[in-house]
């Protein structure tokens, strides 16, 4: 064999061997230490302590809720895993590589877009160990999308735009502000009901859901059934934000004002909510309810389920069109 053709094949088995090691250690073990050669800063998250670099130009997110506080914080991720309820984000998802969904994103789609940077939520640990070898990763502790508000704050705070978020919820603060003071002494008087019609059941979202938050914020009262914190919520119901109700308990969902919506992961499920709500409709129970006699029962986009400020916004745009009062 000529010099020519054993430095061709030395140079073939080199390759192979890289190739291989760089495989094994994206299918687990000891994330990479990426802080030998850039400048981060140690930050700790539900996954452990991640050195996250000062500078970052491809961020990818793996779900739906880190993208939307990514956008919020002013960053512009290169792609996010999704979720079917992202109707709000529509526009900022235009130009951005799906991959996956959460809590299942597809790694090799992630690798071959080279990123310096991947966040997620908790509710991706199971590719932490793989993640972290292509990127230095973050996974976000999420408990409830009621607590949105910290959850947004401590991942600007890991990707170094605190300031940026401050000032997303300055502002979101003066919307707040601005919808208290247009409707004035009504803010008092007017009980604010929310329902979700899934396939099979129908839930009332609770004060310390991520839309009991926003109407908080607001200002506005819940029924006494719907008034019901987070804590109170996880002994009696076994869930922070939300229960259910059978067709005897529907008064428990009336109120001045109903805000209902049908929003699923699937069209399949879509289509049965839809189903429902339809049947829902045309039960004389529920067309007792004051809310659906005098025709306040208002069909809302699924960023009511929301967890980030682009869609506490999108739900405040509700309450400016439905409840403030033409001048």
């Amino acid at each position: 064999m000529s010099l020519r053709s054993l430095k061709y094949w030395g140079f073939k088995v080199i390759l192979s061997l890289l190739t291989l090691g760089f495989v094994v250690a994206c299918q687990g073990g000891t994330p990479v230490d990426q802080s030998a050669t850039v400048d981060c800063i140690d930050v700790d998250h539900a996954a452990g302590t991640t050195c996250v670099p000062d500078t970052f130009e491809r961020l990818v997110t793996l779900d739906g809720v880190t993208f939307e506080y990514a956008i919020a914080a002013g960053l512009s991720p290169i792609a996010t895993a999704a979720s079917g309820l992202m109707d709000h984000m529509a526009e900022q998802l235009a130009n951005v590589e799906n991959v996956g969904i959460t809590g299942e994103p597809n790694l090799e789609q992630v690798l071959a877009l080279k990123p310096d940077l991947i966040v997620g939520l908790d509710v991706n640990q199971a590719v932490y160990a793989q993640a972290a070898q292509i990127a230095p990763t973050v996974m976000l502790g999420f408990e409830h999308s009621g607590q949105w508000k910290a959850s947004f704050q401590k991942l600007a705070e890991a990707l170094g735009q605190a300031n940026v978020a401050q000032q997303t919820m300055a502002d979101y603060d003066a919307r707040v502000a601005d919808f208290r003071a247009q409707m004035g002494e009504r803010l008092s008087t007017l009980q604010v009901s929310v329902v979700r019609i899934y396939p099979d059941t129908i839930n009332l979202y609770l004060k310390d859901s991520f839309c009991g938050t926003v109407l908080q914020d607001a200002g506005l009262s819940r029924p006494p059934a719907q008034d019901i914190g987070a804590d109170d919520a996880n002994v009696r119901f076994g869930n922070a934000i939300q229960t259910s109700i059978s067709r005897e308990l529907f008064d428990q969902a009336d109120g001045d004002v109903i805000f209902l919506w049908t929003g699923e992961n699937t069209a399949e499920a879509a289509a049965t909510a839809q189903q429902k709500l339809d049947a829902l409709q045309q039960d004389p129970l529920w067309r007792q309810l004051k809310a659906v006699q005098a025709g306040r029962v208002y069909i809302v986009p699924s960023y009511w389920i929301g967890s980030g400020p682009i869609a506490a916004n999108a739900v405040l745009d509700d309450l400016f069109k439905y409840l403030v009062e033409p001048a």
